[in-house]
């Protein structure tokens, strides 16, 4: 090729780098060889609005908070955790969740479930309409003992009383157990201890086991240890996984639960999160990092990056801070 050429062809390699992120859904999927057995559809629940800022230490804006999930509304997302009722003494951020889930804009087709860590929340979250509730457990008894203040097999018993009532009101319940991969408290944690706890609220009527890599200290090795014990007790098609990027580790672990056949991904727009209850923890993996890999990979989600990516300048702009996406990070560059 010659220089002349070369200088002619430049120009159309810099709007390629331009067009780049916005090209990801249009990507060729890699061959099945090199990506081992991937699910065709995921689904991606969106846990910013209610996990991505139950940490921030200066309150949110009840307003900025429904501008957020109505923005999210708009990517395609099928679901966006909306909000906790959880009591305010325990997290203050939380406090305006009624008001949150009333006021936010309900898209048909997306769910808005709530976290709800007892009866009591529960009965107040069904008031305020919500449709779809989450139960909150851990692998650890030292990190429920700081989390919710009671041992597991008490956790266990408080979402008992949850599942019951809301399986009388034909509400559906999300399980979550954290510290699958490790605890700040306890260290590793045996995947066998996991595949229990997340038996017992499987089997309890939870419709599907989120596992949340809390601190996020795992890595593929001990995500493909610890799901190996988890679905010999549980369907993979109920089980879901949660990754924090603590160490850099959630896409790759991530891609090793899809080949496994998990189908169902948390994360959080611009990677926002952390845990009040975890020193160290940094935030979620961020959506749009996780719907660009998706999309590269040839997996449908049904999200818009584009839409996804000004909700994370929103909601950053907001809280005035940088995006913690590696994807928004480098949109903004080129």
């Amino acid at each position: 090729m010659t220089r002349g050429t070369r200088s002619h062809e430049r120009p159309k390699m810099v709007a390629a780098k331009r067009a780049l992120p916005w090209l990801a859904a249009s990507l060729r999927p890699i061959s099945c060889t090199a990506a081992g057995s991937l699910p065709k559809q995921v689904k991606i629940v969106e846990v910013g609005p209610r996990d991505g800022l139950q940490n921030e230490k200066n309150i949110v804006p009840t307003q900025v908070k429904i501008s957020l999930i109505n923005m999210l509304s708009e990517t395609g997302l099928p679901v966006i955790e909306t909000t906790s009722f959880v009591s305010p003494r325990w997290v203050p951020q939380m406090a305006d969740h009624t008001e949150v889930l009333q006021g936010i804009q309900r898209f048909p087709g997306v769910g808005y479930p709530v976290l709800t860590p007892n009866l009591k929340g529960f009965q107040t979250a069904v008031a305020a309409g919500a449709k779809e509730v989450s139960v909150f457990g851990a692998a650890s008894e030292l990190f429920t003992k700081k989390n919710i203040n009671c041992s597991i097999e008490e956790s266990l018993q408080r979402f008992g009383e949850v599942v019951h009532a809301a399986g009388a009101a034909s509400i559906p319940v999300r399980g979550y157990v954290s510290c699958v991969l490790g605890c700040p408290y306890e260290g590793k944690i045996a995947p066998a201890k996991v595949a229990e706890v997340s038996k017992k609220m499987y089997s309890m009527g939870c419709y599907e086991i989120s596992l949340g890599d809390t601190i996020g200290v795992g890595t593929p090795g001990s995500m493909k240890e610890m799901l190996s014990a988890v679905v010999k007790e549980i369907p993979i098609g109920a089980l879901a996984v949660h990754c924090h990027d603590t160490y850099g580790q959630a896409l790759a672990n991530i891609l090793v639960a899809l080949q496994m056949g998990v189908s169902v991904v948390d994360s959080s727009v611009a990677g926002l999160g952390g845990c009040p209850y975890a020193q160290g923890a940094s935030g979620n993996v961020a959506t749009e990092d996780v719907v660009y890999m998706l999309h590269g990979l040839g997996v449908h989600t049904g999200v818009d990056l584009q839409k996804l990516m000004e909700a994370g300048m929103f909601i950053c702009k907001a809280l005035n801070r940088r995006t913690s996406s590696k994807v928004a990070q480098a949109s903004c560059k080129l």
